[in-house]
């Protein structure tokens, strides 16, 4: 048994989840545990993020009118069309307590430690390509990994939504942002702990809307501004 293999079955132990490493990619297994479910591992990780994250006055992303899907969604939705299947429905946001962030983390942590980073180019001689990863993948990549992962643990498919931004060197990205009733957080392969989105340093330009995976809105900044002074500048 390879160190894939093992880190998927203690995965399975932890969360009753798990995405078994094989030769096409991922295969999912039966999945037994829903975001608010007591069965989840009761052992706190990284408590001080989950307090915080119960107890600060949530901030939402400012939201616009309708954005141009990524061609990579486009493309992915014409390779994956049961999981682009939507329709209209209530936007719905997730009821974050202790076990649900547990449940967040675990995943979150998984992905990113059991995929690799490489580019669209490297794995499919492509500059941009959509898909579930192997055992390499691009930031997308990961983001569609978390999402399936949730979606199917029973986690609402409104408050799960694939992001663009652009990072601190202004270079595009995809995040998955969690909508909550205590603000929204961004799963990210680039960063290990989940942060709320304003906590990231990325602009963020667009995303699905939570009424429908296919349709996509633009994102604004809501945030105060604070005026920079020369104190604020580092040398």
């Amino acid at each position: 048994m390879d160190k894939t293999d093992k880190s998927t079955l203690r995965y399975r132990h932890k969360a009753g989840t798990v995405w078994a490493a094989g030769a096409g990619g991922f295969a999912l297994f039966a999945m037994s545990v829903f975001f608010d479910h007591a069965s989840v591992s009761a052992a706190p990780i990284r408590p001080a993020p989950v307090i915080r994250a119960l107890t600060e006055k949530p901030i939402y992303i400012a939201v616009g009118d309708y954005a141009r899907p990524p061609m990579g969604w486009v493309q992915f939705c014409s390779e994956h069309a049961e999981d682009c299947r939507g329709g209209p429905t209530a936007p719905r946001d997730v009821r974050l307590t202790a076990p649900s962030w547990t449940h967040l983390v675990e995943i979150n942590d998984y992905v990113n430690e059991t995929i690799k980073p490489a580019t669209d180019l490297d794995v499919y001689g492509k500059v941009e390509y959509w898909t579930y990863p192997g055992e390499r993948g691009d930031c997308e990549d990961y983001v569609l990994l978390k999402r399936k992962l949730l979606l199917d643990a029973g986690w609402p498919r409104e408050a799960l939504l694939i992001t663009v931004v652009r990072d601190q060197r202004d270079e595009g990205h995809a995040v998955l942002t969690v909508r909550t009733d205590h603000g929204e957080f961004i799963l990210d392969n680039q960063v290990a702990d989940i942060l709320p989105w304003h906590e990231t340093g990325y602009r963020f330009v667009k995303r699905q809307s939570q009424s429908d995976p296919n349709r996509w809105v633009a994102l604004g900044d809501n945030r105060p501004q604070t005026p920079v002074t020369s104190s604020d500048h580092r040398p």
